[in-house]
């Protein structure tokens, strides 16, 4: 890559890794610029943006440190759950094979898409009815959206803090505290999964962690202060479109 790519990319890191700290959604940004800016293939696109994304994630979850007093006993309980379904996410993922991925794309960016934009009301619903389910409710949950986050990742953070909504009492910045940690359990687990396996384009991925490192502290800072409602309708938009956009390169082949 040139200079100017190397830049873009290392932008576009952090522009993601910020967006994941702040409002979530930060791979509908980074996993487009790569299909379609850097003409990755989409299955190593999605292993390479997995692999340079976990350190935003960490960033982040020192970022929100010092709300992670009151939530750190759920962390430690969904640590191992987290760890396995994002494990069994990779390895589901290089077992698809790139045709039907590339069917799957659109879907599971539109599932985002939908995470992220229902995520208030799950929230709103939990806290009206005072929603409490059992522990292995909460277990079993995020199981499945560490299964969700290591195949594809794009909306995981959203469909966390949407089950959080529902096991945790605990205010945003502390579930955001708890979303980051698991966040890099997942994009960690999955990482190593995948470089182990060779699909990750290494070059990019260390262009892209230079800028999610930034990003992710300065978006955890910076979502304390944020109108972070706005940014997940403009997210949501955004998303829909490369839903669109996906679904037809996908289907008029």
């Amino acid at each position: 890559m040139n200079p100017g790519t190397l830049a873009l990319t290392a932008l576009v890191g952090a522009v993601a890794s910020g967006l994941n700290a702040v409002a979530g959604g930060g791979s509908l940004i980074s996993f487009p610029f790569l299909t379609v800016g850097l003409h990755v293939d989409s299955l190593q696109a999605n292993a390479t943006n997995t692999v340079s994304l976990w350190p935003g994630s960490l960033a982040g979850g020192v970022g929100f440190g010092s709300h992670l007093k009151s939530t750190f006993h759920h962390l430690v309980q969904l640590a191992l759950p987290t760890a396995l379904g994002a494990l069994a996410g990779a390895w589901a993922l290089l077992h698809t094979g790139k045709a039907l991925f590339d069917l799957l794309v659109p879907a599971l960016i539109a599932l985002a898409v939908v995470a992220l934009w229902f995520q208030p009301a799950v929230r709103r619903f939990a806290l009206k009815h005072h929603a409490k389910p059992r522990p292995l409710v909460g277990l079993g949950l995020q199981f499945l959206v560490a299964l969700y986050g290591g195949y594809f990742g794009a909306g995981m953070g959203m469909m966390m803090l949407g089950a959080f909504a529902l096991t945790m009492d605990a205010d945003i910045h502390a579930m955001n505290a708890v979303k980051n940690w698991l966040g890099t359990i997942i994009n960690l687990v999955a990482a190593i999964y995948f470089l182990g396996s060779g699909v990750v384009q290494v070059p990019i991925a260390l262009t892209l962690i230079l800028g999610s490192v930034v990003g992710g502290f300065v978006g955890a800072k910076l979502s304390q202060k944020v109108d972070s409602e706005k940014l997940r309708v403009a997210i949501c938009i955004y998303g829909a479109c490369m839903a669109a956009f996906y679904a037809y390169r996908a289907f008029a082949k």
